[in-house]
């Protein structure tokens, strides 16, 4: 595969996460399960679940507005909205085209990607194509998602793991040398079946029966995913530095989709990195699929982790089988 580098880069960065905690303790009144399980196996504390009246349209305008403050940038200079997200208020019209009435982006063209929890790469990597080639200058990219609303909070395996949040950034041509250095994505559509949700489409209707099944509800194979996603996060990142020229010792932080503490750390143990060269916060958060790399994003920045210069890395994987890396040198605004 040919190496593009893309005149894009990152401007401004926000992320939403809803008010309500939802503790290890808390969860383990309602199943069988405890704090030491969940945080031995996962590495997760406590997530954050929406009110009832929030859709993945108003995270993910909250997160939209604020990277949008935080570029500088006005609602009148967005000329494209993408939004990743497993959970979109509905079937049509799509989350971006909500937001984009929302936060009142009159110039904007939108559209949803369904990538899982790889969708936030994908879309950052889309965002790059459409500025590099000139079409657009000024894209918001949003990852936003309610997975508490396709949780079966009967099912230990997952309940534990899924929480709710958005995450978004600004994106604009960079300074040479700068911006997005390369990109990989993939997919493995035979691992579908791994990571879905049987019913609600074209293929199954949900019907009493279905309800009573839970088909409407997030179905893991657990195991499947874990031995997929500790082999494919390690080997997508490398191929991504590979395409740059990078090798690893010129990462400053790496910023891996926050599922599973035990995959980022397989991850680093693979490539032969320390554990401080990655951003991890999914103890405070869980699993928030296409927020989650954009979240840890933010808090990194916050942080004080990334500075002028830095090559960065943000890489996912997800249902569908999907998995994808983007590689960038990092512009200080």
């Amino acid at each position: 595969m040919a190496s593009v580098k893309l005149n894009a880069g990152i401007v401004g960065v926000g992320s939403y996460q809803p008010e309500k905690i939802l503790t290890n303790d808390e969860l383990s009144q309602h199943i069988d399960t405890s704090d030491e399980w969940i945080r031995s196996r996962t590495g997760i504390g406590e997530r954050r679940i929406a009110r009832e009246d929030q859709a993945a349209s108003d995270l993910g305008a909250a997160a939209g507005q604020m990277a949008l403050e935080n570029a500088g940038v006005s609602a009148d200079e967005v000329e494209l909205v993408i939004v990743a997200t497993a959970t979109p208020d509905m079937p049509f019209p799509s989350t971006a085209c909500i937001i984009q009435d929302k936060l009142q982006l009159k110039h904007a063209a939108a559209f949803d990607v369904t990538a899982g929890c790889s969708g936030f790469v994908y879309a950052t990597t889309i965002a790059a194509q459409f500025i590099s080639s000139g079409l657009y200058r000024t894209v918001l990219v949003i990852g936003t998602d309610v997975l508490s609303r396709i949780t079966d909070w009967e099912d230990r395996n997952t309940c534990v793991l899924l929480a709710d949040g958005a995450g978004a950034v600004v994106m604009q041509p960079a300074a040479p040398g700068y911006g997005i250095l390369s990109a990989r994505l993939g997919a493995d559509g035979a691992g579908g079946k791994f990571l879905c949700i049987p019913a609600g489409g074209s293929r199954l209707a949900i019907t009493p029966e279905g309800l009573s099944e839970k088909l409407n509800k997030l179905k893991m194979s657990g195991q499947d995913v874990f031995r997929f996603a500790k082999t494919i996060l390690p080997e997508v990142t490398l191929q991504a530095m590979e395409a740059a020229g990078l090798t690893k010792d010129d990462i400053a932080l790496i910023i891996p989709h926050q599922a599973n503490l035990r995959i980022i750390e397989a991850a680093a143990k693979r490539m032969d990195m320390p554990m401080d060269k990655f951003m991890v916060n999914l103890e405070k958060y869980g699993n928030t699929s296409s927020a989650s790399v954009p979240t840890a994003l933010h808090e990194a920045l916050e942080a004080g982790r990334i500075k002028d210069g830095d090559i960065v890395v943000m890489t996912a994987f997800g249902a569908g089988l999907t998995w994808g890396s983007v590689v960038m040198r990092w512009q200080a605004s």
